[in-house]
C-alpha cells in the first residue's frame, strides 16, 4: 500500500492498529488564525486540551483558560475528565477545542447544551456533510465556517516530521454563538 494511502486512512480513523485515545496536537498557526478574525467571552474551556496547544495560545492572548482533557498528557486540570460525561454542568463562557474527531458532534451539542455564550471547533470540512450531521447543523446557531487556504499537518502524537509537504485533509473551525440566528457564512483563512 502506498505511504500516503496509508496516512489518509491513519487520520480518517481506518488504519489497523490505530490507538484508542486519539492525539493530533493543534498546530499554533491554527490557533492564531482564529484568533485574527474573532474574540470571545470569557472565560474559555478548552475540554481536549491534550499537550495545551490551544490554551497555550489562548493564555498568550491574555485569556482565562480551563483546560481539561480525557488523558491528562502533563497539561490543564490532572486526571481524567470525560467533557461528555457528567463533570461540566454549565460553561457561561466560550469553549474552543479540536475535539476527537468521532466525537465532534457530541461535542458540539454538549457545549451548546451548557450554555456556552461561543464554540469554535477545529473539525474536518467533511463535518458538514451527512444527513443527521446536517439536520443538527441546520437547527443550530451555527454563525460560520472558517476554512484554511492553506491544509493544516495535524499529526498522531504530534509529530509533524511524519508528513512531507501539507497536509492531507481539509480543516475549518465551525464557529457557533448562543443567540445567533439566520444562516451561516463561510470565510477563508
Amino acid at each position: 500500500m502506498r505511504k500516503s494511502v496509508k496516512q489518509a486512512r491513519s487520520i480518517v480513523g481506518t488504519s489497523p492498529g490505530r490507538p484508542k485515545h486519539d492525539f493530533y496536537p493543534t498546530p499554533t498557526r491554527a490557533i492564531e488564525a482564529l484568533l485574527s478574525v474573532e474574540t470571545f467571552p470569557d472565560p474559555i474551556l478548552e475540554p481536549a486540551c491534550g499537550d495545551g496547544a490551544i490554551s497555550k495560545v489562548l493564555v498568550e492572548h491574555f485569556y482565562e483558560v480551563t483546560s481539561s482533557d480525557l488523558i491528562y498528557r502533563g497539561f490543564g486540570n490532572k486526571g481524567s475528565i470525560d467533557f461528555l460525561g457528567e463533570y461540566y454542568k454549565t460553561w457561561n463562557g466560550s469553549i474552543i477545542t479540536n475535539p476527537p474527531f468521532r466525537f465532534a458532534q457530541q461535542f458540539a451539542e454538549k457545549s451548546l447544551a451548557l450554555g456556552c455564550k461561543k464554540l469554535a471547533l477545529l473539525c474536518k470540512l467533511q463535518f458538514l456533510e451527512g444527513i443527521k450531521r446536517t439536520e443538527f447543523l441546520m437547527g443550530s446557531p451555527l454563525k460560520k465556517t472558517l476554512v484554511f487556504r492553506k491544509r493544516l499537518k495535524l499529526c498522531r502524537n504530534g509529530n509533524e516530521q511524519s508528513i512531507k509537504g501539507g497536509g492531507m485533509m481539509a480543516f475549518a473551525w465551525f464557529i457557533w454563538e448562543y443567540d445567533y440566528v439566520g444562516n451561516p457564512t463561510i470565510g477563508w483563512l
